[in-house]
């Protein structure tokens, strides 16, 4: 089974300290979730139509994984604390390549 990868790229972060709280319960929550960090923050370098925006990328066993996750209880409480308009984000679950 491929693994999954957990991609959100924060268009714009418009409530710093909302991201914050949310931060602080979503990484543990993806983490029980059986998510690893893989990369996390600004881009390093960007090409061709690369934007420079906040970048996070979890590892999951499975896509069935990475979107449990998404749906747990823990989550949910990180998504409540992250409120609406606070940021833009734009998240995908892609299968890894085998």
């Amino acid at each position: 089974m491929a693994k999954a990868y957990w991609i959100s790229a924060y268009r714009s972060i418009s409530n710093p300290d909302a991201l914050a709280a949310y931060a602080k319960l979503a990484g543990p929550a993806l983490i029980s979730a059986g998510g690893r960090f893989v990369a996390r923050g600004m881009p390093a370098k960007t090409m061709e139509a690369g934007l420079m925006q906040r970048t996070v990328i979890v590892e999951f066993d499975s896509v069935d994984k990475a979107v449990a996750a998404y749906n747990s209880p823990g989550y949910k409480a990180a998504l409540a604390a992250l409120g609406t308009g606070a940021a833009e984000r734009d998240i995908r679950i892609i299968e890894g390549a085998e």
